[in-house]
């Protein structure tokens, strides 16, 4: 059999699909494995490329198959897609992996793989997101039942408990919508109580990692955002610069240009949800404080351009560029580098610097 020098690998709970080509791009390697042989058949194999669709399993076979002294690269699905022949199973998807990981472009796009300490903060993230999600379903089911026997309560989640005291001292409430209160409330206190938990723990990872702390001292990015850019972004480096992160996240705007004409529409929302919506909501409260506390110049000829919302993408946008370059170079935070440098030939400019 000739030399591989690589294999796509279609992964799933029990079933891998393999397809290898040699130097002349022929096929020579087209077998189906099961879990268990997976590492026995790689463990004999000559140290080649193996590309993988990125996914949340992907990452554990990434270091296994490293270990091996195998090169792993993880490629973005939606970058597969495209080379996937008509016909949808196993052994075409594996063949357009292969076929995927020679192109150059999607060759940018290589994901970098997790260490098992980086998926255990992302994990450490995603359990806070969902108690979260949890917390606020339970608060608005005890609102909605609560108005239905005329029990109101303002806005806030700290209104809760009020709202709960108020069910117990009415009489009117029947016994059984009484006892489902109770439940209602005790899995509102249970989630509540499980938020503050994992926020000491989210904590106590922020204040340990050097990286976080750096972060943090950017205006637009708080603890809980420091902490997520340091478990989800394993490898910064891989981005050719601050422009290529911002895009990743899906803080550009999608281009619909055509015929010599610029369009630009609305922000992408490509990548990472949960690191986008949290540098959106850091720009936002950065503006909110703008009303008691002067701004940059940046932002405040920003913000008599454009409504708040928008200033908070491009904000975001701004945040997030900042971010790629602490954690490429190391470097702290200063404010005097984020502010646009002086243009000698505009007058605007000029009169700012002085």
């Amino acid at each position: 059999m000739s030399k591989i020098i690589r294999i796509g690998m279609d992964t799933s709970k029990h079933v891998f699909q393999l397809h290898g080509v040699d130097e002349n791009e022929m096929p020579v390697l087209r077998r189906k494995l099961r879990r268990h042989q997976v590492l026995g058949f790689f463990a004999k194999l000559e140290p080649t490329v193996i590309g993988m669709e990125a996914c949340g399993a992907s990452h554990y076979w990434a270091r296994q198959l490293a270990a091996l002294g195998h090169k792993v690269v993880l490629i973005p699905p939606q970058y597969v897609k495209p080379y996937v022949d008509r016909g949808k199973n196993d052994a075409a998807d594996a063949e357009a992996i292969c076929e995927a990981m020679s192109r150059p472009k999607v060759k940018k796009r290589f994901v970098a793989a997790k260490t098992v300490e980086q998926q255990a903060a992302q994990m450490l993230i995603g359990v806070r997101e969902a108690l979260l999600r949890r917390r606020t379903q339970v608060s608005n089911a005890i609102r909605g039942h609560a108005a239905e026997f005329g029990l109101v309560a303002p806005k806030g989640l700290a209104r809760i408990e009020l709202l709960a005291e108020q069910i117990a001292q009415d009489v009117t409430i029947p016994p059984l919508a009484r006892e489902m209160f109770l439940v209602l409330v005790g899995q509102y206190r249970h989630a509540n109580a499980q938020v503050t938990e994992l926020d000491a723990r989210l904590m106590a990872f922020h204040r340990s990692n050097e990286q976080s702390l750096r972060l943090a001292e950017v205006p637009a990015i708080g603890p809980v955002t420091a902490a997520s850019l340091v478990a989800k972004v394993s490898h910064p480096e891989t981005f050719r610069c601050g422009r290529d992160f911002a895009a990743s996240i899906g803080l550009t705007p999608k281009d619909h240009s055509t015929a010599g004409k610029l369009k630009l529409g609305v922000i992408t929302r490509a990548g990472d949800e949960t690191l986008r919506t949290l540098l959106v909501c850091g720009a936002t409260a950065v503006i909110r404080q703008a009303k008691s506390r002067p701004p940059s110049p940046w932002l405040a000829e920003l913000l008599k351009r454009k409504p708040p919302k928008l200033a908070a993408v491009a904000l975001a946008n701004k945040t997030a560029r900042i971010a790629w370059k602490l954690m490429v170079s190391g470097q702290h935070y200063d404010p005097r580098k984020a502010q646009p440098q002086p243009n000698p030939a505009n007058p605007e400019m000029r009169k700012q610097a002085a």
